[in-house]
């Protein structure tokens, strides 16, 4: 018995001294760029080497590695097709055009098969995380004895809710607003009426990518943990009947070199405001308010009264703030037009309240500092997150018309006041605050980090 210890003690520890080459192929959205390359520097910092796979444009946009994991973080640029697919010269992520022109990246990204499965028959990792939008990987890896692992950025709920079954029935927005037949608790998961019928003809194209993926690769890492999902992840376990493993929420760390003269400026700002007191606004790099929108968001944080910080990107609509909206809140409020530090923002102790789109990425970045968020959805997958986030009452969502997703200047302010200052808004206060070591622990964080690890290792 003692020498079957020492035998079991001796291949665990060899396990864990195993360094893997892991290849990593996002999909070209910095929405999923960044959650990916989060958790390869969380893979390099315990030894492993990866190839981190994505266009020329991207690679040079990336964030700046950290001089100790750069070394083992290779950043490969495979050229995107771009005049094939006739993609306007420089747009290489979705943040570069309108939304009716992704569908021409989307066809040009299609198109690095060739060159990608070149380079991993050269380099030949070990494995190769890659993104819904490549649901062509699994079939070419296997052809080349390389394993694949979908890493969805999309938590468990929204991966279960569009991608659970192959071929799918769902063709009409009705059938998108109730929760899908296979799920076998209670939830109220699923798109409202105004949310599903901006977006039908994407989410039946991108839940096919996504169930082809779940179904062709070899194990499933989804962004999400235990405590906030389990019965979504073992659902989809049952489902799919392959490991369907959590990797934790990937909280970000502050980008090396933030420390520039726009962010002291802003700090400076901060500092003066009080304690929790200030509406954070940002909608990421795809939400792009229509013009009355953007007018019933500036009225509403003028009429709220409050101190706020608005990150405006407007560059790819031509909307407008209302008439000398700027100069009677000058002062009390500062729209920003560039990029700015979020992370930093949202740990400044004057912000109070996140006022966002309800992107996975910024719902975890403001719940790591115990931040309440004011969920008002555009796209995409993010009226699913709103759906996750208020069954467990972590989120407070704008009131809107349920047939066209209008809301007013007055729903606004109401919102903001009663999330940041009343006595009702303290629920969401203190359920931000109980988040915060679900989302922000950097121990569990990297123990679910291993696990997925100890998964890959003997595979």
């Amino acid at each position: 018995m003692g020498s079957s210890r020492i035998d079991s003690s001796l291949v665990m520890t060899e396990q864990r001294d195993v360094k893997l080459h892991i290849a990593m192929f996002p999909w070209l959205a910095f929405g999923h760029i960044l959650p990916y390359l989060e958790l390869a520097k969380l893979f390099a910092q315990k030894g492993h080497h990866i190839s981190f796979l994505s266009t020329p444009g991207i690679i040079q946009r990336l964030p700046k590695l950290p001089p100790d994991l750069s070394p083992l973080i290779n950043l490969v640029k495979l050229p995107l097709p771009s005049s094939e697919y006739n993609l306007p010269n420089d747009s290489e992520s979705t943040s570069d055009l309108p939304r009716e022109k992704v569908p021409l990246l989307k066809s040009a990204y299609d198109g690095l098969q060739d060159s990608l499965f070149d380079l991993l028959q050269s380099s030949k990792p070990d494995w190769l995380l890659f993104d819904f939008m490549a649901y062509w990987v699994p079939d070419k890896a296997r052809s080349i004895n390389i394993r694949s692992a979908y890493f969805s950025i999309f938590n468990a709920a929204a991966l279960g809710f569009v991608g659970a079954e192959i071929p799918d029935s769902r063709t009409e927005p009705e059938d998108f607003v109730i929760p899908p037949k296979w799920v076998p608790f209670p939830s109220k998961v699923a798109f409202r009426k105004f949310e599903i019928s901006r977006i039908i003809d994407d989410i039946i194209s991108v839940g096919y990518r996504i169930a082809k993926s779940l179904r062709g690769c070899d194990v499933v890492a989804v962004r999400s943990c235990w405590e906030l999902e389990s019965e979504w992840l073992n659902l989809m376990g049952h489902i799919l009947g392959k490991p369907v493993l959590p990797i934790g929420q990937l909280p970000p760390e502050p980008c090396v070199g933030e420390d520039d003269d726009s962010w002291r400026s802003i700090k400076d700002w901060l500092d003066v405001q009080p304690k929790r007191s200030v509406v954070y606004v940002a909608f990421g790099s795809e939400a792009v308010p229509s013009q009355g929108e953007l007018n019933e968001i500036a009225l509403g944080l003028e009429l709220c009264g409050l101190p706020f910080f608005w990150v405006l990107k407007a560059d790819l609509s031509p909307v407008e703030l209302p008439t000398r909206f700027e100069g009677r809140t000058r002062g009390r409020g500062i729209v920003r037009r560039s990029w700015a530090p979020q992370l930093k923002i949202l740990g400044h102790d004057s912000v109070g309240g996140f006022l966002t789109h309800s992107g996975w990425s910024s719902v975890v970045e403001a719940l790591q500092f115990g931040i309440p968020l004011l969920l008002l959805p555009f796209t995409n997958d993010q009226g699913l997150n709103v759906r996750v986030l208020e069954e467990k009452m972590i989120g407070y969502s704008v009131p809107r018309d349920e047939n066209d997703g209008s809301f007013t200047r007055e729903s606004v302010s109401e919102s903001l006041k009663m999330v940041l200052e009343k006595e009702e808004g303290k629920l969401y206060r203190d359920k931000a605050k109980e988040m915060s070591p679900i989302f922000g622990d950097k121990g569990a964080q990297s123990k679910y980090v291993d696990d997925f690890l100890d998964y890959l290792k003997p595979h």
